[in-house]
């Protein structure tokens, strides 16, 4: 007879079995002497048995005998673990409590409240003032040890995890200046070596130098331009993501605006054959956005249309308002995505080829829409893998 499983109880209880193997792989790691222990109780007999179970466990410790001079030692020490007595006759461990959690000193210090009262009222009232866990008097020692583990246990991993942090903060930010200094020490010469490919390129032709020559200055002309782009837009991302990049908003005519960038590319389109049609109202179309922004949005779109263009097709740039927002779109009749990668496009950087063999980061498209969502707007895209793809991107109308 076959037994059904219950998945959701074996889900939990291997849950559990990795929860504990890693307490128990934490525990073995941490280093008792390391961590400081304040024992506050007003019987002294309390205070000298706790002190020495604690000190038997290698735990430096630390004692107050009321309220009140457990919150100037709490300050003064500033132990790992308060084991806090409730009942004491100056404030009681609740009051001492409430205390030192509007204290940013000691608020992040758990504590476990040592007593003997255990009615529902009192836990809740306990954990309300901060009490990460309760100890019933009397108690035994495997218990003590146990339940100062599981809270020292949870110190520790935080150390660990802010430690991470600082040190991926760290790596964050090395890596954000390596950016940085490479896009912009190399933008300039590569900007100046562009400048002379445009210049070589367009005045000589393939009779003046040979086919060859004149091909590979070609070539060399195209990349060029790529790595300068791929420069601008890791440059502009690096200051994104560092938050050094400032938006400057202000009144725009898109009729003023599209049609200059689309000039730029006429050159770059006609080296594969590939006509521009720019498609705009005849009443001006008022925005309100960063001039730069939106024109690395409009860049980054032609450039990928381009790319991923075949030969002797063309490329439609249209503008029209819907609602509050102007739409830009560029529609190519290129290879087009595949569906599966049409939900990350915008998200997830990959090297692409285009149909010249241009290589793309796909930097510029997580750039794009980092853009247009700082203006208020957003980016989206339309394909049909074989068919081509439409990019587009929101601005918001001035009202």
């Amino acid at each position: 007879m076959e037994i059904p499983i219950n998945y959701t109880i074996f889900a939990i209880y291997n849950n559990a079995l990795t929860r504990m193997e890693t307490e128990e792989t934490l525990e073995s790691q941490i280093d008792r002497s390391e961590y400081k222990i304040l024992i506050v109780d007003d019987v002294v007999s309390n205070v000298l048995l706790l002190k020495i179970l604690l000190a038997n466990e290698k735990f430096q410790v630390c004692t107050a005998n009321n309220g009140t001079s457990c919150i100037e030692q709490a300050r003064k020490e500033l132990p790992d673990l308060i084991l806090l007595d409730v009942m004491m006759p100056d404030i009681s461990g609740f009051d001492a409590a409430v205390v030192l959690k509007k204290d940013p000193l000691t608020k992040e210090i758990p504590i476990i409240f040592l007593t003997a009262l255990n009615t529902p009222q009192d836990l809740v009232h306990g954990f309300k003032v901060g009490a990460s866990d309760f100890l019933t008097k009397p108690f035994n020692k495997e218990e003590l040890v146990m339940r100062v583990m599981q809270q020292i246990s949870l110190v520790a991993a935080k150390r660990i995890i802010e430690k991470q942090n600082q040190e991926l903060l760290a790596t964050l930010n090395n890596r954000d200046k390596m950016y940085s200094v490479i896009a912009h020490d190399l933008r300039s010469p590569m900007a100046s070596i562009r400048m002379v490919l445009n210049l070589v390129v367009a005045s000589c032709s393939p009779e003046q130098v040979g086919p060859e020559l004149f091909e590979l200055l070609d070539k060399a002309n195209r990349e060029s331009e790529e790595v300068h782009d791929l420069l601008d837009n890791l440059l502009k991302w690096t200051k994104s993501q560092t938050g050094r990049l400032s938006v400057v908003i202000q009144d725009l005519d898109l009729n003023d605006i599209i049609p200059g960038v689309v000039d730029i590319f006429e050159m770059i389109a006609a080296t594969k054959h590939i006509k521009l049609d720019l498609q705009m109202p005849q009443e001006p179309v008022i925005v309100t956005a960063d001039n730069d922004m939106m024109k690395t949005v409009l860049r980054n779109f032609l450039s990928n249309a381009i790319k991923f263009s075949s030969e002797n097709s063309s490329i439609e740039i249209t503008t029209v308002v819907e609602g509050d927002f102007a739409k830009v779109s560029v529609r190519d009749h290129g290879v087009g995505i595949a569906a599966d990668r049409i939900g990350s496009i915008f998200h997830k950087g990959e090297t692409t080829y285009g149909t010249g063999g241009e290589e793309g980061s796909g930097l510029g498209l997580q750039l794009c829409q980092d853009f247009a969502r700082k203006n208020g707007g957003d980016c989206f895209v339309e394909s049909t893998e074989g068919e081509g793809s439409t990019f587009s991107f929101t601005i918001p109308i001035k009202k």
